[in-house]
């Protein structure tokens, strides 16, 4: 979708937004997957809610896009632009036990720096992909811990009440891959409540969890991370795996050999491809264990 109106052209440098026209999603995700659309980067969160008041006046429908980690987009042109919140400089503030993180700041980067400081806590989240903000949304964990734990207090833009709230952290539910914020919040800032731990101890952490991902996951090509949740008691690459799916590819979306529950493009693979093939693998799995999988990738569909 691209953005003619001149009074919308004409509004954005005041709300501090940078339109970039014709932007190719394939580039701004994991997966290498997804169609052009125009790219709206904030960086005054406080221009948000008049951002989106003009858009919506204008009918100009529109999507929020994080990191891009964790999400496979439809091909072709798009129905709709992207607004992108662009990561302010310092992103990341440290006051006791207390990390107040910007949500367009680096997930791996945020781990890194806390523990720097000598907070601990988030080692699993280390080495997957993407902002905080995508890590908030939808509560990451890894190797026994998950984001949510640490969650304080939430800056974010509720698009359902066209303003901009902060919610304490025992106002979030958080479960497993899944927390209570709507599909179109738009996450802020976050602070993170870290417990103290010697940076040595830390490193320690972050380096078994980093061969734990080589040895298993298809680090080096490209990918959403896992495509299914776990069904409850059962490991969803497991059951791909005895099926003897590892390796299963429509078009260049390609079933991992490394993980089955990666699903990766091994070339130029489009989003009709991978969701052949999702839905190709979700199908066997029902029919030979009784189970529907649920996605963990967030689909876009064009």
């Amino acid at each position: 979708m691209r953005i003619e109106d001149p009074k919308i052209v004409a509004a954005l440098p005041e709300l501090g937004v940078q339109l970039n026209p014709g932007t190719s999603l394939a580039e701004l995700t994991s997966l290498g997957i997804g169609g052009t659309t125009d790219l709206l980067r904030i960086t005054k969160h406080e221009a948000i809610p008049d951002l989106l008041n003009l858009l919506d006046t204008r009918a100009v429908p529109h999507k929020f896009l994080g990191g891009g980690s964790n999400l496979l987009v439809g091909d072709g042109e798009l129905p709709w632009v992207v607004l992108q919140l662009a990561s302010p400089t310092p992103d990341i503030a440290i006051e006791g036990n207390f990390a107040q993180v910007d949500a367009a700041a680096d997930l791996g980067r945020t781990v890194t720096f806390c523990a720097k400081q000598n907070l601990g806590g988030m080692e699993g989240l280390i080495g997957v992909p993407g902002t905080i903000g995508g890590a908030l949304r939808m509560n990451a964990g890894a190797y026994g811990m998950q984001i949510g734990s640490y969650v304080r207090q939430v800056k974010l833009y509720r698009a359902a009440a066209r303003r901009l709230e902060t919610l304490e952290g025992d106002q979030i539910s958080f479960e497993y891959r899944h927390t209570s914020f709507a599909a179109d919040d738009m996450m802020l800032a976050v602070k993170l409540e870290l417990p103290s731990k010697p940076y040595p101890e830390i490193l320690k952490g972050i380096r078994i969890c980093n061969e734990k991902r080589r040895a298993s996951q298809p680090l080096g090509q490209k990918s959403a991370g896992c495509i299914f949740k776990n069904p409850p008691g059962a490991s969803a690459g497991r059951m791909i795996d005895e099926l003897g799916l590892k390796g299963l590819g429509v078009g260049d979306a390609r079933v991992s050999d490394r993980h089955a529950n990666f699903f990766v493009n091994a070339g130029k693979a489009s989003a009709k491809d991978m969701l052949a093939l999702i839905a190709n693998v979700r199908e066997r799995v029902e029919k030979s264990f009784g189970v529907i999988l649920e996605h963990e990738v967030v689909v876009w569909n064009a």
